[in-house]
């Protein structure tokens, strides 16, 4: 075979567009797999809006799962056949200070598959091998492909966060990010509280694992936790900052709020807010290929699975479509077999 499908953007603000193409054999120190599933993030309209300097026509779609089919020269251990995924971490330079310094999701030269180079909307994908992440076995690949974005991000930021068994943490909005951060906070051992508006998610967030539903229409979030004993850690996963600014008052003395929610608007968060509880916010990155693989191994070990919405790969317009519209519960994956 020498032709595969890909769906592309031809120039920003263009349709998403089903075509054809040679596939590339990988180079050294690249791998080319075979996709078989691929979620479909908010920030795949990086891509297609042209958020971003781009080299087009390009191919988006950075949460892939499939097998590899070719090695390049240099790559090791990968080998033909073996199940692996790439996510938001496409590669790394390797020479930059943060990457000398080990801090890889740092690179200040770091690729994203979909932006620095073709994604997974495709049949075919060449990687670099470094970007790599081992699927578990029993883990399908339609599962694994939004693990390696959403799932990561949330995964990888609740670890890190300092919130140790027993904590009371809470999850600011229950969606594509958030439905896997309330099941990663119940399974790590965290008093779960899940945040949202209305109460149209109470009972799925409930099933996914929270302890608690606080509906931010209903009540004050922060004074809530606070009744609870305050929350180590405020996970948020929403991109409205004036959600985040009404909770960082339900934080406990050193509390620390996480943002991963994307959002190009200012939080208002008044210096004294933070000061008498030496309370704190901060944002955190995705993670590298090992921290995705991490997550896999997590998920499938402990039963996380993301709640998906499949569209075949030629209906990928309308699956991207579906995930802009909010109304996905709560990922969009294509899938290519």
């Amino acid at each position: 075979m020498t032709q595969t499908r890909v769906v592309q953007v031809a120039g920003p603000g263009q349709q998403l567009e089903l075509v054809e193409r040679e596939i590339r054999q990988p180079g050294r120190g690249e791998v080319l797999v075979r996709v078989q599933a691929c979620g479909v993030c908010h920030s795949d309209a990086f891509t297609v809006e042209g958020g971003m300097p781009i080299e087009y026509p390009r191919v988006p779609g950075h949460e892939i799962a499939g097998t590899i089919q070719a090695v390049g020269e240099g790559v090791e251990p990968w080998q033909v056949g073996q199940r692996v995924g790439v996510g938001w971490f496409g590669g790394n330079c390797g020479h930059c200070d943060p990457c000398r310094r080990g801090d890889l999701i740092s690179c200040v030269n770091g690729q994203v598959p979909g932006i620095a180079y073709d994604g997974g909307y495709a049949d075919h994908v060449v990687v670099p091998a470094g970007a790599l992440a081992s699927i578990p076995d029993d883990l399908a690949a339609v599962d694994a492909a939004p693990l390696l974005c959403a799932g990561v991000t949330t995964f990888n930021a609740l670890r890190e966060s300092g919130a140790r068994a027993g904590d009371l943490v809470a999850i600011l909005g229950v969606g594509g990010l958030g439905h896997l951060g309330v099941q990663f906070a119940r399974k790590m051992g965290f008093e779960t509280v899940a945040i949202a508006r209305g109460t149209d998610k109470k009972e799925q967030a409930l099933q996914l694992g929270a302890h608690h539903y606080l509906d931010s229409t209903a009540v004050d979030v922060a004074e809530e936790l606070q009744k609870l004993g305050g929350a180590v850690t405020i996970l948020a996963t929403v991109t409205a900052p004036d959600a985040m600014s009404s909770v960082v008052g339900g934080l406990r003395p050193r509390g620390r709020m996480v943002v991963v929610g994307a959002s190009a608007d200012p939080m208002q968060i008044p210096p004294f807010a933070l000061i008498p509880g030496s309370t704190g916010v901060l944002g955190h990155a995705s993670g590298t290929s090992k921290d995705s693989e991490d997550t896999l191994r997590f998920s499938a070990l402990q039963d996380v699975r993301p709640m998906v919405e499949s569209y075949p790969l030629e209906q990928a317009a309308e699956g991207y479509d579906r995930m802009m519209s909010g109304g996905a519960r709560f990922r969009v994956v294509l899938t290519m077999e």
